[in-house]
């Protein structure tokens, strides 16, 4: 990760002054100069002037973008990068900036990453490495996002992110679980979004589905409409949580039926009568978080199980 810790950042840092907590509404435009550093890094420059690799790349990104914004080009400009970058650097739509940067970064893993892009482009940083300072640049300007897993994602807390919404991604990415990752993935994009309702429904769509992936992997009779109250009684039937105790099992019993279905099943799932049901942000980020370090705590099991 190319980052250099400057004089003046240091001491800033020694006198406090770094964010505490995180902001989602305002990208600063120190945050979108380096973001268009990193892309120009990654995308890289041709090598030959008869090929026009990098070219191809903008381009794709660029059609992509103009297609599903519904215009014809992201800003006036002479070429497909630059209209690309100025998008990054000048717009004031933030949600939409973020959509530039998730598709950006995403071409890096899945079009450059592992090809032979760079026989053909100099480029200054390979795309792991873009990632990492990406989300390094969001943590220093105290810019409540990360990349993972392929799309941008809310964190609300470096703490909680850390310990368990980023290993749950990794774990996830088990093809075993590819299921469980893009209902997770969708939960977190409705948040994002402010889709609270719709968070809870894909939130317990995930933990359902982790649990139907460990009882299905493990052979454990299960009806393919079972709920989680039923899941979770087959995993506690076969031995899946350790069985310290019977107290204790019906503590995690009861702690995984009163979380994360239960908050869906009362503000999500059902219908809401004449009155529309209003679900708060920090219900949907409990309900998020929660499910998380569930999914977390039964893949986990699941592997530890002999």
């Amino acid at each position: 990760m190319r980052v250099r810790e400057l004089f003046s950042r240091r001491q800033s840092k020694l006198r406090g002054e770094v964010p505490e907590v995180y902001t989602y509404a305002e990208l600063p435009s120190q945050l979108r100069a380096q973001i268009v550093h990193i892309i120009t890094d990654a995308f890289g420059e041709d090598r030959y002037p008869h090929l026009h690799d990098s070219y191809e790349v903008y381009e794709a990104v660029h059609q992509v973008l103009c297609r599903e914004f519904g215009v014809f080009s992201l800003t006036p400009a002479n070429s497909n990068r630059e209209a690309v970058l100025n998008f990054v650097l000048r717009s004031d739509a933030v949600e939409q900036v973020l959509d530039v940067v998730e598709v950006c970064f995403h071409t890096m893993q899945n079009a450059i990453a592992g090809s032979d892009y760079s026989t053909t482009v100099d480029t200054k940083i390979d795309p792991n490495a873009a990632v990492d300072e990406l989300n390094y640049r969001f943590r220093q300007h105290g810019v409540g996002y990360q990349f993972e897993s392929g799309e941008i994602i809310r964190v609300d807390s470096k703490f909680l992110h850390a310990e368990a919404v980023k290993p749950t991604l990794k774990l996830l990415r088990d093809h075993a679980f590819d299921g469980a990752n893009e209902e997770f993935l969708k939960a977190h994009e409705h948040y994002r979004h402010g889709n609270n309702k719709e968070c809870l429904v894909e939130a317990l769509k995930a933990f359902e589905s982790a649990m139907k992936t460990i009882c299905d992997l493990r052979g454990w009779q299960i009806n393919p409409n079972d709920t989680a109250k039923k899941l979770i009684g087959a995993c506690l039937r076969n031995g899946l949580l350790p069985e310290f105790s019977e107290s204790q099992l019906m503590q995690v019993a009861t702690l995984l039926e009163s979380g994360v279905p239960t908050v869906r099943n009362r503000q999500g799932g059902h219908g809401q009568g004449a009155a529309p049901t209003a679900v708060s942000n920090h219900t949907a980020r409990y309900s998020l978080n929660l499910t998380a370090t569930t999914i977390l705590y039964l893949i986990e099991a699941n592997e530890a199980l002999s």
